[in-house]
């Protein structure tokens, strides 16, 4: 008769394959404090309460699902909390520092995911500069498999925003508006008869987020310079500065 232990092994050897859940880390490497906020896209489960505060240069981790997640990432800066009223220059999701669900006001660098752990799906993410910019954002995966590349902008968009699209606060410049928000009109925003890919082209607005930053979303129907087949990458890193 087999032993007890050899038994064990066998039945190991054969139960299903369990992937490990994929970690994302938002990475604060700016000399100030930024307070990341996540949205799930509809029907996904709220990460980390939506919000939380990240001192400079400090981190946090944690699990994605262990199936399949897509949402958005950003920073909002410049918060504040006085007579328990919670409010951010930039980014602001009304005034909640966990964002449960809400999205963030414009401008604001964004990351994109849509995640799978699987080892023949892909997972995607992106950082889009459509709604304007805040602060620099990259996002580097670790042990993916296939094409993996780092992404986004690592330019301090800040100080050479043109003055049509600057947003000021207290003083000074604290985000870079994009073309459709400063302007509002359908071609910089590609609706109306701009709403497809053979009418929405880029404007001398986003032209100016795509020189600095070619590996990002600039329009609504832009390709970034940068194209990924990523599968199975074990961490996702959001970095805030560099």
């Amino acid at each position: 008769m087999a032993s007890s232990s050899f038994l064990s092994v066998i039945l190991l050897l054969l139960l299903p394959i369990s992937y490990s859940s994929m970690i994302l880390t938002v990475v604060n490497n700016c000399p100030f404090p930024v307070w990341p906020a996540i949205q799930p896209n509809a029907g996904h489960p709220v990460l980390e309460r939506g919000g939380f505060a990240l001192n400079p240069h400090s981190h946090r981790s944690f699990p994605a699902p262990t199936t399949h997640w897509s949402g958005r990432l950003w920073a909002r800066t410049g918060c504040t909390h006085k007579n328990g009223h919670f409010t951010c220059a930039t980014g602001d999701c009304a005034g909640k520092l966990e964002c449960n669900g809400l999205g963030g006001a414009t401008p604001a660098s964004l990351a994109q995911f849509s995640l799978h752990h699987s080892h023949t799906d892909q997972s995607s993410y992106a950082v889009s500069l459509v709604d304007g910019f805040n602060v620099p954002m990259t996002v580097t995966p670790h042990e993916g498999r296939g094409t993996c590349p780092v992404v986004g902008c690592k330019a301090d968009l800040l100080a050479t925003c043109p003055w049509s699209l600057q947003k000021h606060s207290d003083g000074r410049v604290v985000a870079c508006k994009s073309g459709c928000e400063a302007f509002n009109t359908d071609e910089f925003c590609c609706r109306g008869h701009f709403n497809n890919v053979q009418t929405c082209k880029p404007s001398k607005w986003s032209e100016f987020f795509k020189h600095a930053c070619p590996a990002t979303f600039t329009y609504a129907h832009d390709s970034p310079s940068l194209m990924h087949e990523c599968m199975s990458p074990k961490e996702l890193k959001v970095i805030f500065c560099h």
